[in-house]
């Protein structure tokens, strides 16, 4: 959030920005020594809940982590089902001893408080049910990034989200000077979803830095002696703030569910057209089956452009995959738009720029799409501080001195604070759409998908390394598909591109990898999307020939071998992503029972 990055490339621009987090496998979060400085401590804002697998499953319907449920306990369960529920399916329930908690109509399912004893006959009593699965536990995973995304070049056009909604699922929103219009505020709507709570106030400090770098206006740094202004990507949007995270940073499927269908009932009366979710969970079952990826692909469906952070897990090694398959969900589904993180790395340049080591990377567990769909800028993001933030905001980690951008000044900020992670990453995107809606209403969230991948500046170096000074830990990354994406945010290339999908094919849904008899990953071809066919849309457009290399005799896109993608421990990297489901769920989500043990670290930054 900031207005001192810039490139000279013509016709090509992007940037990005996160929050750092640790790997799953107990690994330590990023730590870089920039041009001297300190070490910056930083949030995880993508955490996932460890839970076990069991070895066999009495329904195929039914979700494996509610095996380790003992059998005379009380468990909250989604129950997903095949029509639109009634009171004829919500009888058979009761007969079960279920009480009703919630209703899901955008992805027809209920929430049920039920014995875990009594789950299994709950599936045999009704046919329509679908999927059941466990009310899950979940976390929430700017200074020179506002330049280096091009934001500067599109306001300097009109562009700054005037008209558009933006709805924040995350800790809350304080009402800070940088999210009003004058006198006026631009949070038009809060509501929160955290149980036993009417405040819908940012305790915790996320959601408010999360809305700062989607839509701060830079007020409280916008002054005589203000050498620097931290501006959001779309500094004149309207935030809808729909809470779900509490003050410690945890929250649930359930909450987050209802918040994205209000998002949606209210996306007509504040013209909602963006979601942006910097939070997660592990991946448990397939997208398919997920409600919380049924969930966000409802409110894409409805028209609203859903912006996930991806996750801060591309530094484990615990399984020699080097951070392979480690994308949260619901960043695993092919429909959003999946963010990784890059680092400025303090300079005007993007010469310097590179990802993240925590970054998390594709392809995804279970249903191996491509993913992340783009990166932007992550690494030590400066933006808004929640006065009423007790967990976050602490002398010496993230704290920014008022010298820094107002000339004489002494202390520290109380308006700002320093954050890194996918977390941050996900709104830069989000107020990049924001833009791109304002100069083109009529854009559906595939067109807009399909345009910021299009344009995404991809002239990446092919690896980057970064060195962790307090384990002393060097970090050698590819910046491949699964690593990078489609390429570096470019906001200025977005808004000057007018391509759209053919009037036959309009679904910009991530692909699929396989691999073939050779042991070389490549992308499965859909015809149904916009990359399946036509030349515009191909896959060497979308991606770029840097991060896809080479053809096998049988004239697939091959992307790697197995020796060059998994490193040099390429039997166990290998196994872990292309193993049986339940072996890779195993391997990588851990044996743990304890579902509510979520919280967020405070973590070096890379």
């Amino acid at each position: 959030m900031s207005n001192t990055k810039g490139r000279s490339v013509s016709g090509a621009w992007g940037g990005g920005g996160t929050i750092e987090g640790a790997g799953w496998g107990g690994t330590v979060a990023d730590s870089t020594t920039w041009g001297g400085g300190g070490i910056v401590l930083a949030l995880i804002l993508l955490v996932f809940s460890f839970v076990g697998v069991a070895s066999a499953r009495p329904h195929h319907k039914k979700a494996a982590d509610l095996d380790k449920v003992a059998d005379d306990a009380y468990v909250d369960v989604i129950v997903q089902y095949s029509t639109a529920p009634t009171s004829k399916h919500l009888g058979k329930a009761t007969k079960k001893g279920a009480s009703l908690k919630h209703q899901f109509g955008y992805i027809k399912s209920n929430v049920y408080h039920v014995r875990a004893s009594k789950i299994d006959e709950l599936i045999d009593s009704d046919q329509d049910i679908a999927y059941v699965s466990p009310n899950r536990p979940l976390k929430g995973s700017l200074d020179y990034a506002t330049v280096a995304t091009g934001a500067d070049i599109a306001r300097a056009y009109g562009y700054d989200g005037s008209d558009i909604g933006v709805a924040i699922i995350d800790s809350g929103i304080t009402p800070v000077v940088d999210l009003k219009t004058g006198t006026s505020s631009r949070l038009v709507y809060s509501e929160t979803f955290v149980p036993n709570t009417t405040s819908t106030a940012d305790y915790y400090g996320h959601g408010t830095h999360v809305a700062g770098i989607v839509g701060g206006n830079g007020s409280s740094s916008s002054c005589y002696y203000c050498a620097t202004t931290f501006r959001g990507i779309a500094p004149n949007v309207s935030l809808i703030n729909l809470r779900v995270l509490d003050a410690n940073g945890s929250g649930s499927d359930t909450s987050v569910i209802a918040a994205i269908q209000r998002a949606i009932e209210l996306k007509s009366t504040y013209n909602i057209r963006v979601i942006n979710l910097s939070l997660g969970r592990g991946v448990f079952e397939s997208y398919k089956t997920d409600p919380l990826d049924q969930a966000v692909e409802a409110a894409w469906k409805s028209g609203i452009v859903v912006v996930v952070a991806a996750g801060n897990f591309g530094r484990d090694n615990s399984n020699h995959n080097h951070g392979y398959g480690t994308i949260t969900a619901p960043a695993n589904d092919p429909y959003v738009i999946t963010v990784g993180a890059m680092k400025t790395n303090g300079s005007r340049s993007i010469a310097d720029d590179s990802i993240a080591s925590y970054s998390s990377k594709g392809p995804t567990m279970i249903d191996h799409v491509v993913k992340p769909d783009l990166v932007a800028p992550g690494n030590k993001i400066i933006s808004d501080l929640a006065s009423t933030t007790v967990k976050l905001y602490s002398p010496g980690n993230n704290t920014v001195p008022q010298s820094y951008y107002k000339l004489g000044a002494t202390g520290n900020s109380s308006a700002y604070y320093r954050l890194s992670g996918t977390s941050m990453a996900a709104p830069m995107v989000s107020g990049a759409v924001a833009l791109l809606l304002q100069k083109d209403p009529t854009l559906t969230p595939d067109q807009v998908k399909a345009r910021l991948m299009k344009t995404a500046y991809k002239n990446l170096p092919p690896t980057s390394v970064s060195f962790d000074a307090t384990t002393g830990i060097t970090y050698y990354e590819q910046n491949d598909i699964f690593t990078v994406g489609a390429g570096y945010l470019d906001i200025p290339a977005a808004l000057a591109n007018y391509d759209r999908p053919s009037a036959t094919v309009g679904i910009a849904r991530s692909p699929n990898v396989a691999v073939n008899a050779y042991g070389d990953v490549y992308i499965v071809r859909d015809n149904s999307v916009l990359w399946g066919t036509s030349v515009m849309w191909g896959t060497s457009v979308m991606w770029g020939t840097s991060v896809m290399w080479g053809t096998s005799t049988t004239g697939e896109s091959v992307l790697w071998g197995t020796s060059v993608m998994w490193g040099t421990s390429t039997a166990e990297g290998y196994s872990v992503l292309w193993g049986t489901t339940a072996d890779a769920y195993s391997v990588m989500w851990g044996t743990s029972t304890d579902a509510d043990s979520l919280s967020v670290d405070v973590l070096g930054e890379d």
